[in-house]
């Protein structure tokens, strides 16, 4: 078993597996303090339009993460939940 630190995990980028789409790089893990285990990981999302906005936090559960590589995350994740996820952040009111 190989084992990585959060530093290993923060120059991986994610990759959707559904649409092929560069999600970013991991930022953050999320871990269950009862067992000890990552829930999920987090990833800086950009979602920008012509360079304006900024990037938010997108959370990916550890169960649909499909295989680590070694530059590389791949990840399982229905495109409409991040392109809501930007949707809503673009339209929002302030």
């Amino acid at each position: 078993m190989e084992k990585y630190s959060m530093n290993k995990l923060r120059n991986k980028e994610v990759i959707n597996i559904c649409d092929g789409k560069r999600l970013g790089f991991i930022n953050d893990i999320i871990i269950d303090i009862c067992s000890g285990c990552i829930s999920a990981i987090v990833v800086l999302f950009d979602c920008r339009m012509f360079g304006f906005g900024k990037c938010e936090d997108l959370v990916i559960p550890w169960g649909k993460i499909s295989c680590f590589g070694k530059d590389t995350v791949l990840v399982n994740v229905e495109p409409a939940t991040y392109e809501k996820f930007c949707c809503e952040k673009k339209f929002e009111k302030k």
